[in-house]
């Protein structure tokens, strides 16, 4: 099968890999040249392109049997999530509606999800997000389910949670330096899913999903944040970090909310995780040398 993925970076480049690793052609869009060979060294082709350009997105081929956008941000704020998620999104599906894709499929993120009373959510909860930038991934998957009603566009929605990994884990590196903080009163639940359980995630929807479908990318076992940290600093041999601050609290206290998130729809698909719970990720062997 023929691959696109689109923003082939931290999480594409580990989707590319799997695929060519298994005999598919994949091709990784990039906004620049494989100036290091990360693609080129994974045997991942590469179209330079600009999603949030219409006239560049309208250049590119076609062919595909599956689009991933998998398309970052790059921790920017609500108009760069409206640039790149919203109008981005948009040129890709006028780009390659009746093309003959058989998948596209476009990586959301569980913070669509905006409840804060702890409890339970799956993909059939509301998605009702109290930040700018939640609003705008809320309202590119309605969009895009609309378009599968209106077109027949052959969308399939994950939802990921967290994504950690060689190289990503934002707690751990502020551990290590000594910066950590327990945030509240530690109570707050966080949602996690390794890179590599998230690219397999990816495949799985590819070659078994149903379009149409929501599914959420998280792993096994949601961790209170102070649990989490506590364990990392065992895990480490360094000392258990201090509370936060009221300052450093409410500096922090917008946005976030306090919710489990659910898994059975996407292991019900046939995921599998080698990851499947904070600890297999995190031990000390798997990720000592990430930072």
């Amino acid at each position: 099968m023929r691959f696109l993925i689109i923003g082939c970076g931290y999480l594409g480049m580990a989707i590319g890999e799997r695929l060519v690793a298994a005999g598919h052609s994949v091709t990784g869009v990039r906004r620049g040249p494989d100036v290091d060979g990360e693609l080129a060294a994974r045997g991942i082709g590469l179209l330079e392109g600009d999603i949030t350009d219409r006239d560049n997105v309208r250049s590119w081929p076609e062919g595909w049997d599956v689009v991933i956008n998998a398309v970052s941000s790059s921790r920017g704020g609500a108009e760069v999530y409206r640039q790149v998620y919203g109008n981005g999104t948009r040129h890709v599906v006028e780009r390659y509606a009746g093309s003959g894709l058989a998948r596209y499929i476009h990586i959301s993120s569980t913070s669509v999800y905006g409840q804060t009373d702890g409890g339970w959510v799956d993909e059939d909860s509301a998605t009702e997000p109290g930040t700018e930038t939640g609003g705008v991934l809320v309202d590119t998957e309605r969009w895009l389910l609309e378009e599968r009603k209106v077109r027949g566009f052959p969308v399939v929605l994950l939802r990921v949670a967290g994504i950690y990994g060689p190289g990503r884990g934002h707690l751990l590196s502020q551990l290590l330096k000594g910066e950590a903080r327990i945030q509240g009163d530690g109570s707050r639940w966080v949602n996690m899913v390794h890179r590599d359980d998230a690219a397999r995630a990816v495949i799985c929807v590819a070659q078994a999903s149903e379009v149409g479908s929501v599914y959420n990318v998280v792993d096994d076992e949601p961790v209170s944040q102070g649990a989490f940290v506590s364990w990392l600093a065992q895990e480490y041999g360094k000392a258990s970090p201090p509370m936060a601050t009221e300052l450093e609290n409410s500096a922090r206290k917008r946005g976030l909310t306090h919710k489990r998130v659910l898994n059975r729809r996407l292991r019900a698909l046939g995921w599998e995780l080698e990851y499947p719970t904070y600890r297999d990720g995190y031990r000390l062997g798997e990720s000592a040398d990430w930072n």
